[in-house]
């Protein structure tokens, strides 16, 4: 417990470095955008914009996701109107009604991911169609935990509609890939790239308009 302590808490050149063991630091790191060890609401709306979320729902998840972990991740300490979540606590955040793919220090449980999968991927063995996840968040609901059902609910149908394929279909590994975190890297990659290529195809285009205006 002491060397996850010392590993959570590692600065490097003034960055924060995420635990190598606790996925979940990882999984939420990208949202860091100064890299500190904390992430504002603002960082939160900017991490969302970056992955291709609107303006309205990076706005909500700003407000929701910081509201709502803050101070869970900052015990002791006295609430914060700047509503900052520390990365090193933030295994303290988890919720209930989840897949459990995370245990209480925030590693990975391959077999619960796996289990995702072997329960609930019944017209393809390693993707979930709309309704299949549906019947996942429903069957991980704990009783009268609400809360939970939310955060469930919002995580997976963000994902979801980030992330499925043409037919419809949320692939295993696009899920593996959101747990440690190197989804959101690929998207915001993907989002750059898009913006480039429609800006160099913009100055293209308009070059040949103005040479036909010219010509």
């Amino acid at each position: 417990m002491a060397s996850t302590t010392i590993t959570s808490d590692k600065q490097q050149k003034g960055k924060f470095v995420p635990n190598e063991d606790n996925v979940l630091q990882k999984h939420v790191f990208f949202f860091d955008r100064n890299k500190d060890g904390l992430v504002y609401p603002w960082e939160t709306f900017q991490g969302f914009r970056a992955i291709g979320c609107g303006i309205l729902l990076s706005t909500a998840s700003a407000i929701f996701i910081n509201a709502g972990l803050s101070q869970k991740t900052r015990p002791g300490k006295f609430p914060s109107l700047l509503f900052p979540i520390e990365v090193k606590n933030i295994q303290r955040s988890k919720h209930g009604s989840d897949s459990g793919v995370y245990d209480t220090e925030g590693r990975f449980v391959p077999e619960k991911f796996e289990e995702i999968f072997r329960k609930h991927a019944q017209s393809h063995p390693h993707a979930l169609t709309s309704e299949e996840l549906k019947e996942m968040l429903k069957a991980n609901r704990e009783p009268k935990d609400y809360a939970g059902w939310l955060a469930s609910f919002a995580e997976w149908r963000t994902l979801y509609s980030l992330c499925k394929d043409k037919d419809g279909l949320l692939h295993e590994d696009t899920v593996r890939a959101v747990y440690d975190g190197s989804l959101f890297d690929h998207l915001e990659k993907e989002k750059e790239s898009a913006k480039k290529k429609a800006g160099h195809f913009g100055r293209v285009g308009g070059s040949k308009w103005l040479q036909l205006m010219s010509g």
